[in-house]
């Protein structure tokens, strides 16, 4: 009776096995389809520097991907190529001037795809430390297809347009601060929310998008788009996709995953972050990832339950060398709210503990002495989760000066020794306007050493 029972408890182990083993593969399988996306997909622009730009696109057919660009719209005399045939496309330009623009089109030697239209261009960097200005557009959060992220793109385009700058394009970069596509991070997602939502802007600005824990959700991401890993465009080459730097005229910006690498601060992200901070020389310092470092939103970075402890492991980790070495702006999103700090200098702990010796300024028009990098000088932190859906929570963190519940995006301006920042709402309202002034004398300065 005995050897009946352990044969059967037996079979059924191996039968719970081969059911587990099925499940996996077919999950996989699913993850692998899911993350895949066949069909036509506009160009757009990645990896922008002052002598090179990566084009990407795709078709339905394989085919020989062929760029033609030129300084002159119904001139388009340079050509470029990629190797061997395929449905994704990914061109390289290079030998390009600093700060001009080329329209382009893509295709193959049989038939132009997209472009050749004067609606397809792009304008190359300025020379990395140059003081001109720039403007980046900060979408939150922004993978929730629907009137909201319609509303809020018009409203930050419509601003933008009533705020133009003299012979300059509406804007330069766009970032985001990851989740980018609702809710799983699959291609078709992705096709719906970045490039039917965007195609329209990013055929002509550079697209930065955040690593989010929903990106995270498939395999389609790193697939999609190209990243510096080996330090094309300014910085330390970071040998990852997940995590790099670029320049754009004087600002240094720094990109983290805080969803997928190891936070510790002895781990490759930071042991990359503190070589590439030691080597800029730029006068602004901007830092991006999706888990904020300060919130009382839809997340709360108090909870070490909340996210698995991310929240406070770039609270703990990441934010000493990021201060050690002057950033002026940290931009995070998670939650789907606004959320805009004091200038903060050494607050790794929970909310409780914020002491008033690491607040800096609670003004908004915020002052340092430097005129360039320096330790300890302050940090504006903003959550900028809010433009496709908008969270609760008591919003109450005490290092933030304003939370809002409200959806929209960040424009921000940089130029010479200034930033100025501009939350616009759905219905194109300034929100709210901070600023960041460098080389103020008698600027407060923090330490870490109380």
């Amino acid at each position: 009776m005995k050897k009946e029972i352990f044969k059967w408890l037996g079979r059924l182990a191996i039968a719970l096995f081969a059911l587990l083993v099925i499940v996996g593969v077919g999950r996989l399988a699913q993850i692998y389809a899911q993350s895949q996306y066949h069909g036509d997909r506009a160009p757009y622009i990645q990896m922008l520097g002052q002598d090179s730009v990566v084009l990407r696109w795709q078709t339905k057919w394989r085919e020989k991907g062929i760029v033609r660009f030129g300084e002159q719209p119904d001139n388009l005399d340079r050509r470029a190529e990629q190797s061997g045939k395929r449905e994704e496309h990914q061109v390289r330009l290079t030998g390009l001037k600093p700060n001009t623009r080329y329209w382009y089109s893509v295709g193959s030697d049989k038939k132009t795809f997209r472009g050749g239209d004067g609606e397809h261009w792009f304008v190359t960097a300025p020379t990395p430390g140059s003081k001109q200005a720039t403007r980046f557009w900060v979408l939150g959060d922004p993978g929730y297809v629907g009137e909201m992220v319609e509303g809020v793109k018009e409203a930050g385009l419509e601003w933008m347009e009533e705020h133009l700058r003299p012979n300059r394009p509406l804007l330069d970069l766009i970032l985001t601060t990851g989740d980018n596509a609702y809710k799983s991070g699959k291609n078709r997602e992705f096709q719906r929310a970045v490039f039917e939502m965007f195609g329209d802007l990013i055929n002509k600005y550079p697209y930065w998008p955040a690593y989010g824990n929903h990106d995270a959700r498939r395999w389609a991401f790193f697939n999609i788009f190209t990243f510096p890993e080996n330090g094309e465009l300014g910085g330390v080459a970071s040998g990852s996709e997940n995590y790099y730097s670029f320049d754009y005229a004087n600002i240094h910006f720094v990109f983290l995953d805080s969803e997928k690498s190891k936070r510790e601060s002895d781990e490759k992200m930071l042991e990359w972050l503190r070589k590439d901070l030691a080597a800029t020389r730029q006068q602004w310092l901007i830092a991006v990832f999706h888990h904020p470092p300060y919130t009382k939103g839809g997340h709360d970075s108090d909870s070490l339950r909340d996210s698995w402890g991310r929240m406070t492991d770039m609270r703990e980790n990441a934010l000493p060398l990021l201060e050690a070495a002057g950033v002026d702006l940290v931009l995070g999103g998670h939650s789907h709210t606004y959320e805009r700090s004091h200038l903060l200098d050494c607050h790794y702990g929970f909310s409780d503990s914020l002491e008033s010796s690491m607040v800096l300024d609670r003004d908004r028009s915020f002052e340092k002495r430097s005129s360039g990098l320096a330790p300890h000088e302050g940090t504006v932190y903003a959550v900028v989760g809010g433009s496709s859906k908008l969270d609760g929570g008591p919003l109450d963190h005490p290092a933030m000066a304003l939370s809002a519940s409200e959806l929209g995006s960040l424009v921000v301006d940089v130029e010479g020794d200034r930033l100025d920042a501009y939350y616009i709402n759905q219905l194109g309202e300034v929100r709210e306007h901070f600023s960041i002034t460098k080389g103020v004398e008698g600027a407060k300065v923090g330490s870490c050493d109380k």
